[in-house]
């Protein structure tokens, strides 16, 4: 672990002010980014046919649209969201998901004893009381441990992350930010700093039951917060405060994720979306609706620019590609001692002793069909693909294995699609920017949704170069800008 304690977002909805040209390029005064988390690149094209007269195609025509557009692998809500406000993929950010291992760590309440290599676990179990929306953030016994210049210290999640976000960025300059999520664990955003939001808002998601009407519910708090800070407010139970409408604010939808998980799409050619998860669509369209609505009425809807680019997409799109297996026949094929074992529609292996990885692959591999492997990925392979060395690097997992489109390595009975892998499922999501002034473009060359952080800093006239993850992977803006 690095000795300086270092913290991020779906579908993003990027808005943002602009005072100069109407071309893509030039100065804009705020931007807001918003997540609808599993939003897949073909779901817009899918709306949009059905919702002709909706605020997404409305959007769609006065804006450039990336059809080929790319989030993180792994494609976790962490690593998803640090792609957009960092530049950066895991190798640099040292964030591969919400659940993983470091080799580093120490366990919670452990206070460093035994030897290092514990869960680093950043989600509702941070939290003093996960059943309630608020229970007063972070519960630092929660969190695992680490020697930080020979001191055992709690390792917040946004200590956790190697390089700043662009909400650091945008504090620096004197200027207000806000973000919100569905855990306090979205401290993430604040960077390594801890200083990148003036105020954060997050209400609890696993305080909500798992369906969609539930959390279309639990969305309408992020949107009434989306709201407040366009007023200049700040919504009940916010961690901070502001002074008027914050520079950069933003945060995500639940609901299309979750109708995605439990109802999915249709069994039928196309895939047309279910009821319940056209129901949620159609729930995240009416809400940027209001935020369109709201920006004409304090008057910066002809100054702004919206990005839409998903956190992470679901897995598989097709129903009956779903299959679930047990998490432990990855873990047994191996034949070797494995620390500790992320498992969705990916595995990330962490093994006991790293001189087994050769033989754990060789297993994997006579055992490829009852484990419906795809890919196995380690060693060089792992450096040469741009995932980092396991060997020098402790958040990065021996061997991770890909399977095949639509397993996931989990019992429950409780979803039918997952994230986390690396399919196109998984990462092919939607990416588009709007603006009144701009003309409708598609382009169709592939993108990562990384280049979301350089587009945000750029639109606010800022460089891009000021991010060390855009530096160390040289992202470049998004096309158009």
């Amino acid at each position: 672990m690095h000795a300086s304690l270092c913290i991020t977002f779906g579908t993003v909805i990027t808005i943002a002010t602009q005072v100069l040209s109407h071309n893509g390029d030039g100065v804009y005064k705020h931007v807001a980014v918003f997540s609808v988390d599993g939003l897949h690149s073909s779901d817009v094209e899918k709306y949009v046919g059905l919702r002709p007269k909706s605020t997404i195609a409305s959007l769609l025509a006065t804006g450039f649209e990336y059809t080929n557009a790319f989030t993180s692998g792994p494609s976790d809500s962490f690593p998803g969201t640090l792609n957009q406000f960092t530049g950066a993929s895991p190798r640099t950010t040292g964030v591969w998901y919400d659940d993983t291992y470091d080799r580093s760590f120490f366990d919670a309440g452990s206070n460093c004893k035994g030897p290092p290599g514990a869960e680093v676990e950043y989600a509702e179990n941070l939290d003093y009381d996960p059943t309630k929306l608020f229970s007063g953030g972070i519960n630092a016994t929660n969190l695992p441990l680490a020697l930080v210049h020979g001191k055992c210290s709690p390792v917040y999640p946004h200590q956790r992350l190697r390089v700043n976000t662009v909400f650091e960025v945008v504090k620096g300059k004197g200027k207000e930010t806000a973000y919100c999520d569905k855990h306090p664990a979205y401290d993430l955003v604040r960077g390594p700093s801890g200083q990148g939001l003036s105020e954060g808002y997050f209400p609890e998601i696993a305080s909500a039951a798992n369906d969609v009407d539930s959390i279309i519910a639990y969305d309408q708090l992020h949107v009434d917060a989306f709201l407040d800070w366009l007023d200049g407010k700040s919504p009940p139970n916010a961690e901070g405060a502001l002074s008027g409408v914050p520079t950069l604010f933003g945060g995500n939808f639940q609901s299309v994720n979750v109708g995605q998980k439990t109802k999915g799409y249709q069994n039928a050619p196309g895939y047309p979306f279910t009821p319940e998860l056209l129901k949620a669509l159609d729930f995240v369209d009416v809400s940027l609706g209001k935020i369109v609505q709201k920006l004409t009425s304090v008057g910066l809807l002809e100054s702004t620019l919206i990005i839409v680019a998903s956190k992470h997409g679901q897995a598989p799109i097709n129903p009956s590609l779903y299959k679930g297996i047990d998490p432990l026949i990855v873990t047994n094929s191996t034949e070797v001692e494995v620390a500790f074992q992320t498992s969705d529609d990916i595995a990330l292996l962490f093994l006991k002793n790293q001189d087994d990885t050769a033989k754990a692959v060789r297993n994997l591999k006579l055992n490829r069909k009852k484990a419906a492997i795809q890919d196995i990925i380690s060693g060089q392979r792992l450096t040469y693909l741009g995932y980092g060395n396991p060997k020098s690097d402790s958040a990065v997992p021996d061997i991770i294995v890909r399977p095949d489109l639509g397993v996931c390595y989990s019992l429950s009975k409780k979803k039918i699609a997952e994230h986390g892998g690396l399919s196109d499922d998984d990462r092919k999501v939607a990416c588009f920017v709007s603006n009144p002034k701009l003309k409708k473009t598609r382009y169709q060359y592939r993108v990562s949704t990384k280049q979301v952080a350089p587009t945000i800093l750029k639109a606010l006239g800022y460089d891009p170069a000021e991010l060390k993850g855009v530096v160390a992977e040289h992202t470049q803006p998004l096309n158009g800008f």
